[in-house]
């Protein structure tokens, strides 16, 4: 097996296991607000949101486009592919941190801001004008867009129900939480599986094993819909408390309300601008949203205000991992 060939392999299975972290670090994203509102036990809910995740992994490639040839242009051979390896590196590390404290961050930006960090540290192109565009407008974008909808929809929805007895209304949110949370597992499918399929395939571009434009290939879309569909069933405990019950305590209606929310913005970016929005940032928003047509006290500022803490550090932070390590193996090149 010639040494390029040895990196592929290496950097494609790294890929892998950045996919599987993603999975069982943003499975909270999909089920937190169902079991936390008991619409589903934590096993059914972690079964169908790893179902949904390969769905969802299988329903487009634009994120995927957008991931393995708008970030950053690699050189072809070693250098690359040492370029990827420390930028999946860098976003690795981070998801770990993250998940050891229980805070809910953004492996898609862990993964982008990896990327970044490890080719500009040798001087190779990174399309900053696209990272602009599409990652870090949405960045602030779809958290503002998920909490604005959220705290309207949520207050049509008490509008609605105003003179409805509480029981019945109570258990058919609860019903309606398990289409929602299967519409969550699937956006979460179509936008965090895709990104993984980006960079494997900007890995087998690198390596000369796959022409620029060509498409993904079936293998890898299929690979990267069941490495994140088995960490989804692993689990994510830490960060489901924190988003099911650390921002605030939530019901059947307002859990289906950012639900619904959520995914319908991921559904929106992923085919109408193939941007890689990150999943824990918007369900985190629109839970926030909801929450806030109750008392302004009902939701923990202080919990909000370590996750955005983790969100502004997620794409420097792993930037700066991948930088090091990259400029660690540049001579290996």
């Amino acid at each position: 097996m010639s040494l390029t060939l040895t990196l592929v392999v290496l950097v494609v299975a790294v890929a892998l296991v950045f996919d599987y972290t993603n999975g069982f670090h943003d499975a909270a994203n999909a089920i937190a607000t169902a079991v936390s509102t008991r619409a589903l036990s934590p096993r059914a809910a972690l079964a169908m949101a790893a179902v949904f995740n390969v769905i969802g992994a299988l329903l487009g490639h634009g994120v995927a486009e957008t991931v393995g040839s708008g970030i950053i242009s690699p050189p072809s051979g070693h250098e690359g592919l040492l370029i990827v390896f420390s930028g999946l590196a860098g976003a690795i590390t981070w998801n770990l941190v993250t998940w050891a404290l229980g805070l809910p961050s953004s492996s898609s930006h862990a993964l982008i801001g990896g990327l970044a960090g490890a080719a500009v540290v040798v001087s190779s192109p990174v399309h900053w004008s696209v990272i602009l565009d599409k990652v870090v407008i949405p960045m602030v974008l779809s958290p503002l867009v998920g909490f604005g909808l959220a705290f309207l929809a949520m207050v049509g929805v008490l509008w609605l129900f105003r003179r409805a007895r509480p029981g019945p209304v109570t258990r058919g949110f609860r019903t309606a939480q398990i289409v929602s949370a299967a519409a969550m597992s699937l956006g979460h499918g179509l936008q965090d599986a895709q990104k993984t399929m980006g960079v494997m395939t900007l890995a087998l571009i690198a390596g000369g094993y796959h022409s620029s434009g060509a498409g993904i290939p079936l293998w890898v879309t299929l690979s990267a819909a069941a490495a994140i569909s088995l960490g989804t069933a692993s689990g994510g405990w830490r960060i489901m408390r924190t988003l099911g019950r650390g921002v605030i305590e939530l019901d059947p209606a307002r859990g289906f309300v950012a639900e619904t929310v959520a995914s319908s913005v991921l559904y929106t970016t992923a085919y109408a601008f193939h941007a890689p929005i990150s999943t824990t940032h918007t369900i985190t928003a629109a839970i926030m949203g909801v929450g806030a047509t109750k008392r302004r006290t009902a939701v923990r500022w202080g919990v909000a205000g370590d996750i955005l803490t983790a969100w502004v550090l997620t794409l420097p932070a792993a930037a700066l991992v991948a930088g090091l390590l990259s400029l660690l193996l540049h001579p290996l090149a």
